[in-house]
């Protein structure tokens, strides 16, 4: 599922949206999936996803998915998985202009 926010685009696969609406639904978790770039990585940029139950002016909401609007800038283009694997399960973000940075 691809979603165009202030002419920035994010695609979600279906296995993240599920994901997403799976750990939502439980009542001891926050309202919205909050996906957040902090410094940090070899790229320079650390990945963030929690959960939480407010919004503020920074923030960009998509359904039940909240993106800091300096975030968004840095994942435009990116694309949303959940990955289930032998050592464990993780959201990751593929995204194409930090592959061609870091190199």
């Amino acid at each position: 599922y691809t979603i165009y926010i202030m002419d920035k685009k994010i695609e979600f696969t279906d296995s993240a949206l599920k994901q997403i609406k799976k750990i939502i639904s439980r009542s001891n978790n926050g309202k919205y999936f909050r996906i957040s770039v902090k410094g940090g990585g070899c790229s320079g940029f650390k990945y963030n996803f929690s959960f939480d139950n407010s919004t503020n002016e920074n923030d960009v909401l998509f359904n039940n998915t909240v993106i800091d609007k300096a975030s968004l800038e840095i994942i435009n283009g990116s694309i949303i998985d959940f990955k289930v694997e032998m050592i464990g399960e993780s959201f990751v973000i593929n995204n194409p202009k930090l592959r061609r940075l870091a190199v």
